[in-house]
């Protein structure tokens, strides 16, 4: 029985290059959401602290309350 020879050309490819996507896995995108939501969390809260401090130096106690009552969601717990 006589085998079958198959012979291949190869030509360059003239179009753009296709990349594939590699996965993260999901403890991996969990993980790297959780530390930015309490990197942010945190900046947030030191930036509102800082505000708050403001409003005390300046004496300006219509601007205190607000802050203050923004700052009441960072330390419910």
């Amino acid at each position: 029985m006589n085998q079958q020879k198959m012979g291949y050309r190869l030509y360059r490819y003239t179009g753009n290059a296709l990349y594939a996507k590699r996965e993260i896995s999901y403890e991996m995108r969990l993980t790297a959401q959780m530390m930015l939501d309490e990197l942010c969390f945190e900046w947030n809260k030191k930036q509102l602290k800082s505000a708050i401090d403001q409003s005390i130096d300046a004496n300006d106690k219509q601007w205190f309350l607000q802050l203050s009552q923004s700052y009441r969601s960072y330390i419910w717990e």
